[in-house]
């Protein structure tokens, strides 16, 4: 079951660009990555799936209804956005008490045991926290109610590194009982540690879905060489290269195909040195926008 769908979802605000003909599916129980520079429509998107903006076009529903004509629905929603806001005058434990009141059920051990795991004191008030702990009060409270699904628009911003592997073990736990989760972010090693599909937007458009396991399998190669005499970008000017760097005697670029052509071109070089291993996400990323530039 598609826990998500975005069909044509269009946004623009006036005559400015906010998203144009996204079409997506999230399906029950995945971690979805949803990745993009900064303006690239990710948060537009979010706010369209939570309700709070409306479509030019195009429609979002989620769990099968309308996210617009469907307010109730956000009960069964956890969201972090990428910067929060409180009340500075009141306690911690008062403010989640409030959140958990929206929901009508108990959560006071809930509560207990996020705050515990994210190393949050609750007898403080919000005034005083930095902002890495107030960050900790969003993931709190957006998890709260046990939600079935976990909206994070860029979820570790404040967050130091421990914190950050608590929090990615946190969600990771929240998945294994059946939540399906949507992260939006711009840090790629974070959606590569976390995600099963990913879905690239630039500008507004979706321009590339695919599963994490297929954009990292052995059709992408990451080449880097050293060679007896200065390397030429002619001499590997093959389809299927992208991100291509010399300087000097060294080179290292991306490979897509098959990798006995590469071999035959390779051969023709008298080399030093030679490192072909699986590429990260960042190079993948960038290899799409570069194709699409």
């Amino acid at each position: 079951m598609s826990v998500i769908e975005l069909n044509h979802l269009t946004k623009h605000y006036g005559k400015s660009r906010g998203i144009t003909d996204v079409n997506l599916a999230v399906e029950e129980g995945e971690i979805f990555g949803f990745i993009g520079p900064n303006g690239a429509g990710k948060s537009t998107t979010i706010r369209t799936l939570l309700g709070l903006i409306y479509p030019t076009s195009g429609s979002a529903t989620v769990f099968g209804k309308s996210c617009t004509e469907h307010p109730k629905i956000r009960k069964e929603l956890g969201y972090l956005p990428s910067e929060v806001f409180y009340y500075d005058n009141m306690r911690v434990i008062d403010l989640l008490k409030y959140s958990a009141s929206f929901y009508k059920k108990d959560c006071t051990k809930r509560i207990r045991e996020l705050a515990e795991v994210m190393d949050l004191d609750l007898k403080k008030r919000i005034d005083d926290l930095s902002f890495g702990n107030k960050k900790k009060v969003g993931i709190v409270q957006g998890l709260l109610h046990e939600p079935k699904l976990i909206i994070l628009d860029e979820p570790t911003s404040g967050l130091d590194p421990l914190m950050q592997q608590k929090f990615f073990e946190l969600i990771a736990e929240e998945n294994r009982k059946g939540a399906t989760v949507f992260f939006s972010s711009h840090i790629l090693s974070e959606v590569q540690k976390m995600c099963s599909r990913v879905a690239f937007i630039k500008e507004g458009e979706i321009i590339k879905l695919e599963k994490m396991s297929t954009l990292q399998e052995n059709s992408y190669k990451r080449i880097s060489m050293e060679a007896a005499a200065a390397i030429r970008k002619a001499d590997f000017n093959l389809t299927g290269v992208s991100n291509f760097e010399a300087n000097g005697n060294a080179a290292k670029f991306i490979f897509k195909g098959n990798i006995n052509t590469m071999m035959k071109a390779l051969a023709a070089v008298e080399l030093r040195n030679l490192s072909v291993e699986e590429p990260d996400l960042e190079e993948i990323f960038m290899h799409y926008y570069v194709k699409e530039d």
